[in-house]
């Protein structure tokens, strides 16, 4: 709301906005999309490629912007990133190169590196385990997959980081990753695996890096598409928005608990260094 008021928006005067959560819920997405098209709002906004396509089988003909952290053309959001061609647009979290650059970093913290481990959703459209392994193959790096599909594939897949004796962990930010939070901070902490993730708080919460896009800053970029289309753009004709800044945060303390000792041209490029 606080980004609609910048373009003069004010719920309850020139605006109404309507809030619908599924707490967690997946099974009611459907009615929930079903009954704000009911409402016939003059645009709908979705967070989540989980919400996203329960957005648009409801609404065929409303405005919807989305954001999303999958691949909107893979998951048939869109037709296309550059022109949606439909009732679709909004702004996506992906990058291909965001995946090699993380490999990279975590190799610059842990030069003897040898086998990563990444932790992922394959349900979840995306290119970064593809563009990891890819990177990994240059930088004669070897990518173990663990593949997570629902929160009782962690501890397994973890056993399997340990058995397969990975030197560091990749965490491929998704919803699925979100809720298992603690468990994955726990591991990294007790096993002693240094660790990097994508976007969100990672590196704050624990892990040794992050390296991603602001998401509060691309949030504040929805209110620019809901202006637009307020204002009588089609979703049709607005491309849709991919990260252009990224951020590196780097947990010293975690650093030290690891007994690393990070390079200074690795700190240096740092846009926060958590002491």
């Amino acid at each position: 709301m606080d980004n609609l008021k910048t373009f003069g928006y004010i719920d309850g005067k020139n605006i109404i906005v309507d809030f619908a959560f599924a707490d967690g819920r997946s099974k009611r997405l459907p009615e929930l999309a079903a009954a704000l098209v009911d409402r016939k709002p003059d645009v709908i906004f979705a967070y989540g490629g989980d919400v996203a396509p329960h957005a648009k089988q409801a609404a065929t003909s409303i405005p919807i912007v989305v954001m999303v952290s999958n691949d909107p053309v893979q998951t048939g959001l869109v037709s296309s990133i550059r022109q949606p061609g439909g009732n679709v647009t909004g702004l996506t979290l992906i990058y291909d190169d965001l995946a090699g650059k993380m490999l990279s970093l975590l190799k610059e913290a842990v030069p003897k590196l040898r086998r990563v481990a990444v932790l992922w959703n394959p349900t979840h459209a995306d290119p970064e385990f593809r563009e990891t392994k890819r990177a990994a193959d240059l930088e004669g790096v070897e990518v173990q997959s663990l593949e997570v599909r629902g929160a009782g594939d962690f501890d397994g897949a973890f056993v399997s980081a340990l058995d397969q004796h990975a030197d560091g962990l990749i965490v491929v930010s998704t919803r699925l990753l979100f809720t298992q939070r603690k468990k994955i901070l726990a591991f990294a902490a007790n096993s002693g695996m240094p660790a990097i993730g994508s976007w969100g708080d990672w590196t704050r919460d624990g892990l040794l890096l992050s390296y991603g896009p602001n998401t509060a800053e691309i949030m504040g970029r929805v209110a620019v598409y809901v202006d637009k289309i307020l204002k009588g753009a089609r979703p049709a004709d607005i491309p849709i928005e991919r990260p252009a800044r990224f951020e590196l945060v780097v947990n010293l303390r975690t650093a030290k608990a690891l007994s690393l000792a990070l390079p200074a041209s690795l700190l240096a490029r740092a846009d926060e260094v958590i002491e």
